[in-house]
C-alpha cells in the first residue's frame, strides 16, 4: 500500500468526513419521528413500517467490505466521492417517492452510496492524522455523529411538522452534494494499492447472500421462513469464512480477523453494541407519539437528550482514549448502557417522562465513553496497509448490529402487533413488544461487557 500524506489541511479533511458522517445519524434520528407521517401517506403497516429505515442499513452492511476492498484497488477518494454522489441522487429520489416500496427501495439504493462513503472514511482520516491525535480526531467524529443524532429529533420533527416529511430527504441530499463538493476540493490523495490486484467477486456474493439472509430472516421470526433464512445465511457466511482464508485477494482478510484478538473482540464488542441500542430510538419514537400522544416535535426534544450527552461525552473519551486504557473506558461504557436499557424493560403506559429522560442520560453517557474508544482500539489493532479493511469491517459491524437491533424490533412488533396499522387498540401489544425489546437488548449488552473486558488481556500479541 502506498501511504502518501494528504495535501491538504488535516482540520479541512475533518470537516469533510464529519459533514460525510452526520448524514446518516441524522436521517435516521429524523425519520423516525417522521414514520407516523410516511405510514399515513404512503399507507405502511407495522412492519413495513420498519424496512423503510431497514432498507438502507441492509444494503450498506452488505456493501461496506466490498467497497473498501475496491478502495484498495482504485483509490479510497474516488470510492468516496462517487459515494457522496449517489447518496445524494437517491435522496431526492426518496423524497419524490410516491409508495412504500418506491421509498424502500430508494432507500436501499441510498445505502450503496452510504457504503462507499463510510467503506473509506475512517480509513482516509486515520491515514492523515498522526497517530497520537487519532483518538481526538475520532472523538471529533463521533462528536458530530451524536450531535446529528440530537439534532434529529428536533430539526426532523419541525421540518415534518411545517415542511412535510419530504423534506427531510431533500435537505440529506444538500448535504451530501456538499461532502461531493468538499471532498473533491480537500482530499488531494488517492490512496491505493501499488499494483493491481482481483477484485473478489464470489466472495462478494457469499458475503451479500449471507449477510442478507441473516439479516432479514430475523424479521421473518417466529415463522419457520425466518429460522429457515437464519441457517442458511449463517451457513453461506461459514462458508464465506473457508473460502476467503484460501483467496490471495480476499475481498475480507479472514486472517486478520481470526489472529488478531484485539480487533476481533473490538469489532465484535461494536456489533453488540449496536444490536443492543441502535432500535431503542425507533421504538422510544413509536411509544412516546402514538402511546403518550406527543407531537414529532415534542417526542424528539426528548429524544435529543440521549444524544446531546453522547456528544459531550465522546469528545472527552476520545482524548482519554490517546492517554489512558481504551479497554477500560469501552467496557465501563457498555456496561452503562447495560443500566440503562435495564430500566427501560420497566416502561408503561404512565411512566414519568423524568424517569425515562434519566434513562436515556445513562444511555447517553455510556455510549459516548463506548464509541470512540472502540474505534480508536480497532484502527490501531491492524498495519496502515490493512486500515480501508479495519474501517469497513467496523463499518459493517456497525450497520450490521443496527440491521440486527431492528431486526429484533420488527420481530417483536410482528409477534405482539402483527401487520397492521397502529391504533390505540393495539397499545398495549406495542408496549409488551417494547419491552421484549429492551429485555433481549439487556442480556445482548451483558455479551458485550464480557466481549469489551477480556482484549486487554493479549492486547500486545493482538496488534
Amino acid at each position: 500500500m502506498v501511504e502518501v500524506k494528504s495535501k491538504g489541511k488535516t482540520g479541512s479533511l475533518l470537516f469533510v468526513i464529519c459533514l460525510g458522517a452526520s448524514l446518516v445519524p441524522f436521517m435516521s434520528s429524523a425519520l423516525n419521528l417522521a414514520l407516523p407521517y410516511i405510514n399515513e401517506e404512503l399507507s405502511l403497516d407495522a412492519v413495513m413500517s420498519g424496512w423503510v429505515p431497514a432498507s438502507y442499513m441492509l444494503s450498506t452492511a452488505i456493501l461496506q467490505i466490498p467497497c473498501a476492498r475496491i478502495a484498495d484497488m482504485i483509490g479510497r477518494r474516488k470510492i468516496f466521492i462517487w459515494g457522496a454522489v449517489l447518496f445524494t441522487i437517491f435522496s431526492v429520489m426518496s423524497g419524490l417517492a410516491t409508495t412504500g416500496t418506491g421509498l424502500i427501495v430508494y432507500r436501499f439504493l441510498s445505502g450503496v452510496g452510504s457504503a462507499m462513503m463510510f467503506g473509506t472514511s475512517t480509513a482516509i482520516l486515520t491515514s492523515s492524522v498522526p497517530v497520537e491525535k487519532r483518538g481526538t480526531a475520532l472523538g471529533t467524529i463521533a462528536a458530530t455523529v451524536y450531535f446529528s443524532l440530537a439534532a434529529g429529533p428536533f430539526l426532523g420533527g419541525m421540518l415534518t411538522q411545517y415542511f412535510t416529511w419530504h423534506s427531510l430527504f431533500y435537505v440529506s441530499a444538500l448535504v451530501s452534494l456538499m461532502v461531493a463538493i468538499g471532498a473533491i476540493l480537500v482530499i488531494k490523495e488517492d490512496w491505493k494499492e501499488e499494483t493491481k490486484s482481483k477484485f473478489d467477486i464470489i466472495g462478494s456474493i457469499l458475503f451479500a447472500i449471507g449477510l442478507s439472509s441473516l439479516i432479514y430472516g430475523f424479521s421473518e421470526l417466529p415463522h419457520i421462513k425466518g429460522f429457515v433464512l437464519i441457517g442458511v445465511g449463517i451457513t453461506i457466511l461459514i462458508v464465506f469464512g473457508i473460502y476467503e482464508k484460501k483467496q490471495e485477494y480476499p475481498v475480507f482478510n479472514i486472517r486478520v480477523f481470526l489472529e488478531n484478538r484485539v480487533f476481533r473482540l473490538s469489532s465484535i464488542s461494536a456489533l453488540i453494541n449496536y444490536s443492543a441500542t441502535f432500535a431503542i430510538s425507533f421504538m422510544l419514537s413509536l411509544y412516546l407519539q402514538y402511546v403518550r400522544g406527543l407531537s414529532p416535535r415534542d417526542a424528539g426534544l426528548i429524544l435529543i437528550v440521549q444524544s446531546m450527552v453522547q456528544a459531550l461525552v465522546s469528545l472527552k473519551s476520545g482524548r482519554l482514549s490517546d492517554k489512558m486504557s481504551a479497554t477500560f473506558l469501552t467496557t465501563m461504557g457498555m456496561a452503562i448502557i447495560a443500566v440503562g436499557l435495564f430500566g427501560l424493560c420497566f416502561i408503561t403506559d404512565t411512566t414519568s417522562y423524568y424517569f425515562l429522560i434519566t434513562l436515556l442520560v445513562l444511555l447517553g453517557f455510556g455510549f459516548g465513553i463506548f464509541s470512540s474508544p472502540n474505534t480508536n482500539i480497532v484502527m490501531s489493532s491492524v498495519e496502515k496497509k490493512n486500515y480501508s479493511m479495519a474501517s469497513a469491517t467496523l463499518g459493517t459491524m456497525r450497520l450490521t448490529g443496527q440491521s440486527f437491533s431492528m431486526g429484533i424490533a420488527i420481530m417483536a412488533i410482528s409477534l405482539m402487533v402483527g401487520n397492521v396499522k397502529i391504533t390505540p387498540s393495539v397499545h398495549d401489544e406495542l408496549i409488551v413488544s417494547m419491552k421484549i425489546t429492551f429485555v433481549i437488548f439487556f442480556v445482548l449488552c451483558l455479551f458485550g461487557v464480557y466481549a469489551s473486558s477480556v482484549r486487554e488481556k493479549r492486547r500486545s500479541k493482538g496488534a
